[in-house]
């Protein structure tokens, strides 16, 4: 999953994006209401975190502003104000939660994980194609023959395409939504996880593929009998 994190606090962005980077997010960080309000008209992520006191525009106004453009992503305010008028006021303006400052990272990655479950029906900790199944909690992927433990971008991959079962996804969205609009990365690198992949779905005796599109893009497919 993509999440836009808005934190003026370079110190505690940094932090932030460490643990979320860690718990196998893509993360954009930007340090101002203006960039948080640019970045998040994209529709490409599917949570966004918005401290509220940040220069160029707060929070709350970023939030106004992209509820008025029909912008519907799960929305996550961070502040230090505890007042139970304050949090009225963001969740009036379109919030999906409140988390007051200081708070546990715990917390955090729970309420992202509840926050981003509520944008759409349930979605469950594990996914499953064919004979294999994805975790959501362990990154590990199960198949007959045996469990891969996936890396950060691995598990970005093919979560994904097993969400997206028979869709051909393109290059360009594997790098939108996992290596982001900064990304120094070349997009060849798309190709290289999509081999490793393929292989970490052979070594567990999957009996779904990895099919190319020549220069289009990928899908994840029952392989043929």
């Amino acid at each position: 999953m993509r999440l836009l994190l808005a934190e003026d606090e370079k110190e505690m962005s940094n932090a932030l994006v460490a643990v979320l980077k860690h718990s196998n997010y893509s993360v954009d960080a930007v340090y101002d209401g203006l960039d948080a309000y640019n970045y998040g008209i994209s529709e490409n992520y599917d949570g966004i975190i918005l401290d509220i006191m940040m220069p160029k525009m707060d929070g709350i106004e970023v939030l106004k502003r992209l509820r008025e453009k029909g912008i519907n992503t799960p929305v996550l305010l961070l502040t230090a104000k505890s007042q139970v008028s304050d949090r009225i006021t963001g969740l009036d303006s379109g919030a999906d939660d409140y988390l007051t400052k200081p708070f546990a990272m715990g917390e955090l990655l729970a309420r992202i994980r509840a926050m981003t479950r509520r944008k759409t029906e349930f979605s469950p900790n594990d996914l499953s194609i064919g004979n294999i199944t994805l975790s959501r909690e362990t990154f590990d992927l199960k198949g007959p023959s045996g469990t891969q433990r996936l890396g950060s971008k691995e598990f970005q991959m093919l979560e994904m395409m097993m969400s997206n079962k028979n869709t051909l996804i393109s290059t360009e969205r594997f790098m939108e939504r996992i290596w982001g609009y900064d990304s120094d990365a070349e997009i060849n690198v798309v190709w290289v996880f999509i081999s490793y992949l393929r292989k970490k779905l052979a070594s567990v005796g999957a009996d779904v593929e990895i099919k190319a599109a020549r220069g289009v893009g990928y899908t994840l497919a029952e392989k043929s009998k």
